[in-house]
């Protein structure tokens, strides 16, 4: 599937936006970038699989002050797989309080629905070491 540029432009734009109402903590608002039986994974962080918004919401204000004080995305790869439905790759770099900085690789799956773009899938995983897959 060929992504159309306001596709690619919607869905990078739904990426940018996870980090802005993380760091601002609008987790209310989690709607707006996630379908409603979303599954995001962080089994890789120690987090295990959250499913729903109500989990991902609780996930983050249960680490409170552990949360990273700054989400940042880059290097984003949109791959359309099928009609409505696309697999995003990009890295995220998360700042702590403290100073330390940790990297991560986000794979998505995104559709659209009736209210347009939509995480239904997010596994997270830490970048560790390098060079490695």
């Amino acid at each position: 599937m060929t992504l159309a540029a306001e596709d690619r432009t919607a869905i990078t734009d739904l990426i940018n936006r996870h980090g802005h109402l993380t760091d601002s903590g609008e987790f209310d608002r989690m709607h707006e970038l996630f379908t409603a039986d979303a599954v995001y994974d962080v089994t890789n962080l120690g987090g295990g699989v959250l499913i729903g918004l109500a989990m991902l919401r609780d996930a983050a204000l249960t680490l409170g002050e552990g949360n990273p004080v700054a989400h940042h995305v880059t290097n984003i790869v949109l791959t359309g797989t099928a009609d409505d439905c696309v697999h995003a790759l990009s890295k995220g770099i998360g700042i702590h309080a403290d100073g330390t900085i940790g990297s991560v690789t986000y794979e998505d799956t995104i559709v659209r629905g009736d209210s347009g773009w939509r995480i239904s899938h997010r596994t997270v995983r830490a970048r560790r070491i390098p060079l490695t897959r």
